[in-house]
């Protein structure tokens, strides 16, 4: 939350002009006063300290700052998501490379991927781990193997989490 304008309540503040220059300490109205000829907000910066720092800033943009953080730790609070990308064990080199630029894409934004190859015939496992292996290989400066490549009956699987 940020404490702007008439709701700070301290006698004396420290104030900062709009450039970052030192303007000394000056009573609170004086600072307002400042704050309303130049036609800007009023802002405290801490309320850890006496007089309390207060810089001066352009109309709306404190409060614009303060909802951009939020929005930016309400992103981070987010748990990742894991994303599922399927395969198949005989994949032409055009369509490896769409579903390589996938995986990446989904990495670069902050998910985990779990890339699953479907298996036919049980002469398919060693193929789909070659193919997992290699994935993986490639995704390395995108993300890192969570876990081991898992061959169970009808599918291989490997988790990839973002770096």
């Amino acid at each position: 939350m940020v404490i702007m304008n008439e709701k700070i309540r301290a006698s004396e503040v420290k104030l900062t002009g709009l450039r970052g220059e030192d303007l000394g300490i000056v009573t609170r109205d004086e600072a307002l006063a400042k704050a309303r000829e130049l036609k800007v907000d009023l802002v405290c910066t801490s309320l850890m300290s006496s007089p309390p720092p207060c810089k001066l800033v352009a109309k709306g943009q404190a409060k614009q700052q303060a909802d951009q953080e939020k929005r930016g730790e309400k992103v981070k609070d987010q748990p990742s998501k894991v994303k599922e990308l399927r395969l198949t064990p005989h994949i032409e080199e055009h369509d490896y490379d769409t579903k390589l630029r996938q995986a990446a894409k989904l990495l670069g934004s902050g998910n985990g991927v779990q890339l699953v190859v479907r298996l036919q015939g049980s002469k398919e496992g060693p193929k789909a781990k070659e193919l997992l292996e290699r994935m993986v290989k490639d995704l390395a400066e995108n993300g890192k193997k969570q876990s081991g490549i898992q061959v169970s009956g009808k599918q291989a699987a490997v988790q990839v989490l973002p770096l």
